[in-house]
């Protein structure tokens, strides 16, 4: 396992992170606890949640994820873990959390940070997220930027301001972004700058074999502001390792949550990701340390959030770091990659 830093924090963030979002609705808490025993003993120190978590957003699960992993983390060593969260954004869904007036505003975001540290049993979070912007922007595969869509927002400014506080306070340590754009990227350093407010350390993004649509504009601002990138869904919400390439199989996220598939469910998927199984059995590897081996070796990426269900799936993700792509892999990558460019963004 390699360490790096994030961003310009102090954080040494291991290479591999764990994403737990099934916890607590695929995962009971004693699956929670033996994957986090079994992530740590193999070198991972990075722990990814959220407050709306598990998915999909349920009010009788809501905030289940985080419990599961503070009952573990308070028998655990704290200052040798890095506990990552975030805040959920405007929706017109999850009003359970805090109601209709979901906003990054002072009273949401105050409310946010207890809750979690409640749940998470723990005195500071290492690095809080903003899960999705809190103005319009186009989110999770949706169609193009659309200027009619705009709402109020609260001003990116007022924003730091509030996170400058909790930072103050020992609250949280760092601040990153989840879900933008090049634009709000660029926004959110500069202003820091010009205010003396806390910088972001971080951005995570969606990045795979099938959606590499970070590394087109998005690689730059982050490189020019020191930004690192937390990569999730590296297989694709399971499509990349394969297993549905002959119809959707029973049991798997794509079966339970179809809504989530409508990001997968384009023109070209499918063939993609034959042509990747095709690259990974040539070379004797699995279609999921290919993908995941691949995100890794991204210059731009700071750490590659896996998630699992089971044990196996987890043993399997993390053999991906005794992988390493030669130029002729990478160069036959990249002949699909011309062919089927970004199935799904």
């Amino acid at each position: 396992m390699q360490y790096k830093k994030l961003g310009d924090s102090e954080l040494l963030v291991s290479e591999i992170c764990l994403g737990t979002m099934t916890y607590g609705h695929q995962n009971t808490i004693d699956d929670a606890s033996q994957q986090l025993d079994y992530a740590v003993a193999q070198g991972i120190n990075f722990i990814d949640t959220a407050e709306m978590y598990p998915v999909p957003g349920r009010a009788e699960t809501q905030g289940k994820t985080e419990e599961y992993i503070g009952e573990w983390l308070v028998q655990q060593q704290r200052d040798q873990l890095i506990i990552a969260t975030k805040i959920a954004g405007p929706t017109s869904r999850l009003s359970w959390i805090r109601g209709e007036k979901r906003r990054i505003d002072r009273p949401n975001v105050k409310q946010a940070v207890e809750d979690s540290l409640k749940r998470l049993r723990t005195d500071y979070i290492d690095l809080y997220q903003i899960h999705w912007p809190d103005r319009y922007v186009s989110l999770f595969g949706a169609p193009d930027y659309d200027p009619t869509q705009e709402r109020d927002t609260i001003p990116i400014a007022e924003q730091l301001e509030i996170f400058a506080d909790l930072i103050k306070a020992g609250q949280i340590r760092y601040l990153g972004l989840s879900n933008e754009t090049p634009w709000g990227v660029c926004e959110f350093c500069h202003l820091a700058k010009q205010l003396g407010l806390p910088k972001v350390v971080s951005i995570q993004n969606a990045f795979n074999l099938i959606n590499r649509v970070f590394q087109i504009h998005l690689a730059e601002a982050c490189r020019f502001n020191n930004v690192g990138l937390l990569s999730y869904s590296p297989l694709g919400f399971g499509v990349l390792t394969g297993k549905h390439l002959n119809g959707t199989v029973e049991q798997s996220r794509m079966a339970l949550f179809p809504g989530f598939g409508q990001r997968y469910d384009k023109t070209n998927m499918m063939e993609a990701v034959r042509a990747y199984v095709e690259i990974a059995h040539k070379h004797n590897l699995t279609p999921a340390q290919l993908a995941l081996a691949f995100v890794r070796s991204r210059w731009f990426v700071t750490s590659t959030i896996i998630g699992a269900t089971t044990m196996g799936q987890l043993k399997e993700n993390l053999s991906s770091l005794e992988v390493t792509l030669d130029k002729d892999i990478l160069a036959e990558i990249d002949a699909v990659y011309a062919r089927y460019p970004n199935p799904t963004p």
